[in-house]
């Protein structure tokens, strides 16, 4: 299975005489939602000042990410101590629902009827953990069709630059869930040819796409972004790059 890329718009926003470069999935955009997948630059500013210039009437939704496969309702973030998660999806309107990343896929979810949305944070260890599964399953028990459920995978590392021994992989085979895909035969193949090898391109994205139309989402409702964030060092951080502890944020506003 082939994952179809497509290029994201490339957007600023002018905040303090300086411009914060972003890009837009053409899917939420096209349905009006207010969103933004930012680069590097947007750790150069507190959030709550991008975010002002965003929607200035809503709240900040942001979680204490752990590589995880828990999901919270924007409400509960608004403590005085971050919650440790990494799914977010509001359950007010005027929520900015906001994920940070390097590497690891920033996914946004909306709903074009209820106009229900979400954000999580997902690498390998998100996949494996089916946070997917688990953010699309509260889509549907609140009602919503896998027809007006509408995807945007954001910019995070392609699959030549995710490396990993042949034992993560095998972990990762046993865990993620992809053994519906019609092609899984021919991935085993490629699992045996590569069993001596210890580094072993991992395609993110795709197996991203493979959870999300196993949920049934139609692949027409599906963005996935493009750019790397290894390859593009002008415009992202990335942990695989240069071991950064520095993020990009996205988010996605109800």
């Amino acid at each position: 299975m082939n994952c179809n890329q497509q290029y994201f718009q490339e957007n600023e926003l002018a905040v303090e005489d300086k411009n914060f470069k972003y890009y837009l999935s053409p899917i939420l955009v096209k349905n009006n939602f207010k969103h933004g997948f930012f680069t590097k630059t947007s750790s150069e500013i507190k959030l709550s000042l991008l975010s002002k210039h965003l929607n200035k009437k809503n709240s900040n939704c942001v979680l204490n990410q752990i590589h995880s496969n828990k999901i919270f309702f924007g409400s509960m973030t608004q403590g005085n101590e971050k919650v440790e998660g990494d799914g977010i999806i509001n359950d007010k309107h005027n929520q900015n629902l906001w994920i940070y990343t390097a590497d690891c896929m920033p996914i946004l979810f909306a709903d074009k009827r209820k106009r229900l949305v979400a954000a999580i944070h997902c690498g390998r260890k998100g996949l494996e953990t089916k946070i997917i599964k688990n953010i699309i399953k509260i889509f549907y028990k609140k009602g919503c069709s896998k027809d007006d459920l509408i995807v945007a995978v954001g910019p995070s590392i392609s699959e030549k630059h995710y490396l990993i021994d042949n034992r993560t992989l095998q972990k990762f085979y046993k865990n993620s869930a992809h053994k519906e895909l019609i092609n899984f035969s021919e991935d085993e193949r490629i699992l045996f040819k590569l069993k001596n090898e210890d580094s072993i391109p991992l395609d993110l994205k795709k197996y991203a796409q493979i959870q999300l139309l196993n949920e049934n989402i139609p692949n027409s409702n599906i963005d996935i972004c493009n750019l790397c964030t290894y390859e593009s060092n002008y415009d992202f951080y990335s942990w695989r790059r240069s071991k950064t502890a520095s993020r990009q944020w996205n988010f996605i506003s109800s």
